[in-house]
Formats: structure tokens, sequence, C-alpha cells
């Protein structure tokens, strides 16, 4: 794997394909800076070196060149991050943004326009990406979050780069650290999957129940497991089409010698609100017209035993609504419980949207091992797949 750190960038243009996909608030301020800050690495090192770069990224998903999607929004906050005036060009492809390029010396950084904006960006169309190769002497991708993507930012372009492609430090690191869950001696291995559905989940499920040595369920899918096994559920998210799959999973994880550890109460609701009536109950016996929407003390108790017996923690899913105060607690102590293991001693990879968002939530980001920055990206790693913007620098 060559890094940015294998080569001197004086007097060199890199084009670096960024994740710069970032959440804007009604006013187009940028409300989480994180991917920004990820990338700063890897661009201060070339800077360093002499060199100057061009960045690339897309914002959404635009169907019209839509102003809301434009990447000048998040120019501020990127010159902020890396305390440098980032030069801007509202276009990724033709006579402007070639002239911004030549015009560009060594220790200044490019910001290009909204790669989506073009529809042969995800059609991974070889003719754009040519296009976009013009811009660089040198191409680096640190870019985890796209890296699923055969887009022609990630993977077509490489095809014109042949000696000159490299691995942006974040997205290095990014692989290092799932290699580690999926490759560690450290065990006992804890993997807590949470979120809503278990369709969503199954994959990395199957793929990871030969790794680990406990599988914690949370969340929404969790209630599907449980009616599974006969339990009364009430309203809570169930996927019915996959109850028996839910057992599968189960009767899997016992072959495998997985110990699965499903929420055993449940804080439930007379409605999905904030202000909904609130208690707790056991899991599989909900009352019709109430639902779970977060796991209840016993559980987090539980929980809590499994991961401070833990070396080696994943973390995919919330346990709970946490988005909303009442239903927030157990993913709060989820992500404390997962802290405390981390300061004795284990090793603990954050990934997935919600997740991320919740360890930010509840300031845990730094006492975590790692929180990655690509959630499908992670994911389809974890599942066992080569990733082809990954494949497309070896």
């Amino acid at each position: 794997m060559k890094t940015v750190n294998d080569i001197n960038f004086k007097g060199k243009k890199a084009l670096i394909r960024v994740d710069f996909n970032v959440p804007l608030d009604a006013d187009f301020n940028v409300t989480d800076d994180s991917r920004i800050r990820a990338a700063k690495p890897t661009i201060l090192k070339i800077l360093e070196d002499g060199g100057s770069c061009v960045l690339m990224s897309h914002l959404g998903r635009p169907k019209n060149r839509e102003a809301e999607f434009s990447l000048q929004h998040i120019l501020k906050s990127l010159s902020n991050v890396l305390g440098i005036q980032v030069k801007f060009v509202d276009d990724c492809i033709g006579p402007k943004v070639e002239t911004a390029v030549s015009n560009l010396k060594s220790g200044e950084i490019l910001l290009l326009e909204n790669l989506r904006y073009y529809e042969e960006e995800t059609k991974g169309d070889r003719a754009f990406a040519e296009k976009l190769s013009k811009f660089g002497d040198v191409y680096v991708n640190d870019a985890f979050g796209t890296a699923h993507r055969a887009h022609a930012s990630t993977t077509i372009i490489t095809e014109f780069f042949p000696e000159n492609k490299y691995f942006g430090l974040l997205l290095a690191s990014e692989i290092e650290n799932v290699k580690k869950v999926l490759e560690t001696e450290k065990k006992p291995i804890t993997a807590i999957i949470g979120g809503a559905k278990v369709s969503s989940k199954i994959t990395i499920i199957e793929n990871i129940l030969d790794k680990i040595d406990h599988l914690i369920i949370g969340g929404g899918m969790a209630f599907t497991f449980i009616k599974a096994e006969g339990g009364k559920v009430g309203s809570s998210l169930v996927e019915d089409d996959k109850q028996q799959l839910a057992l599968d999973i189960l009767e899997k994880a016992k072959r495998k010698g997985v110990t699965v550890h499903l929420p055993v109460d449940a804080v439930i609701a007379d409605s999905f609100s904030e202000t909904a009536q609130t208690k707790t109950e056991a899991v599989g016996n909900i009352p019709q017209g109430w639902m779970g929407l977060d796991v209840g003390p016993e559980t987090n108790e539980l929980f809590a035993k499994v991961i401070a017996g833990s070396k080696t923690i994943l973390w995919n899913g919330p346990v709970g609504v946490f988005e909303m105060p009442p239903f927030a607690e157990g993913t709060k102590i989820l992500g404390q419980n997962i802290a405390k293991a981390t300061q004795n001693g284990a090793f603990s990879l954050v990934g997935g949207g919600d997740s991320v968002a919740a360890v930010h939530k509840f300031n845990l980001a730094d006492k975590v091992s790692y929180v990655s920055t690509g959630g499908g990206a992670m994911l389809e790693m974890l599942e066992g797949k080569t990733l082809p913007g990954i494949k497309a620098l070896l």
C-alpha cells in the first residue's frame, strides 16, 4: 500500500479525492466538520513538502445542479480547519478549471465544485475521469466514505495514474483499523449491532460470526428477534418477513460458539414522540399500542458486563432512538461503557452514521480507539468485500 508518506510532493500538484459530504444547516453552515478535519493530515503533508492540492468531492445527491449542493458552502469551514484560505472554482471540468489549476502555486489549495453535478461521476464515465485526471501530477484517494463506489473520481481515474496513485493518510488508517477488528488476536471480541432493521445488517452479522465471541443486538432490529422467539412486542418496529432469518442467525451463532445478547427490558412509549407516555417493561411483554424505543436499566447492566470483559469492540448502530432525549439513555450508557473498556485497554472501533453521531453527541469521540468516517464503506469491508476504490489503488 503506497501512501502519501512514500513520496515527496515538492513542485507537484496533488489531485485529491476527499469526502466532504458534510451536514449543513438551513443557512448552509457546516454542522459537523469531522470529515474535513479527518482529511487535514494528508493535505498538510503535501503542502509542507512544497506541493499544491486540488480537492474534489461530492455533496449530497443533486438532481439538477441545485445551489444547495454547492461545495462553496463549505469553503469557510474548510479554510478555518486548514488554517489556509482555500480557493474555489464553480465547476469541476472545463476551461475555467484548467485556468484555476494552472495558476495554482506551491502551498495553495483549490476546491473544485461538486462532482455529482455531472451524472458521469456516479456512472463511472471514463471520458469524465480522464478530464479530471488532467488536474494533477499525482492522484491521492483519501475518501473512505466513497471507497465502496466505483465512481469516476474514486476508481476509473486511477487508470490515468498508473505509477502515481497513492492512499491518503485517512484512507490508510481506516483500512488499518477495520483490519484490527477482522484480524485481531485480542479476544474476547464483541460486536454491537443496532439500528432499525435486521435486513440492512444481515451480511455484516453473517460475516463476523466467525470472528467474534459476543454479539449484542439492540435498537429496533432486536424486536424482530424477540418476536421470532415468541415474545409479545406490541407495536414495536418488526420486520415480519425476517423472523425466520433472525432464528437462523441465532442458530448459526450457537453453532459457532458466539453468545448472543438481546435486550431483556425496554423503555416503551404509547407513541413515537418525545412527549409520549413512557414506562419500562420486559421486552417480551409489551402491550399492544406501545412500542420499545430504548433499552431498559437491566439491559444496560447486562450489556455493561459483556463490554467490560471485552478486549476488542465493534459498535455499529444505536440501541434506542437517541435523537429524542427520553430514549437516549441506553445509547449514551452503552457509549460510556465502551469508553471505559477502551480506557482499560480494549480496542474499540465505532462506525456507521448513527453511532458516529451518537459518540459526537455524547462527547465520546476521543474516548474510543477509532471513529470511522465511512458508514457503508466500513460495513462492506466488515462484510468481507474488496472495495473498488481501494482495489483501484493497489
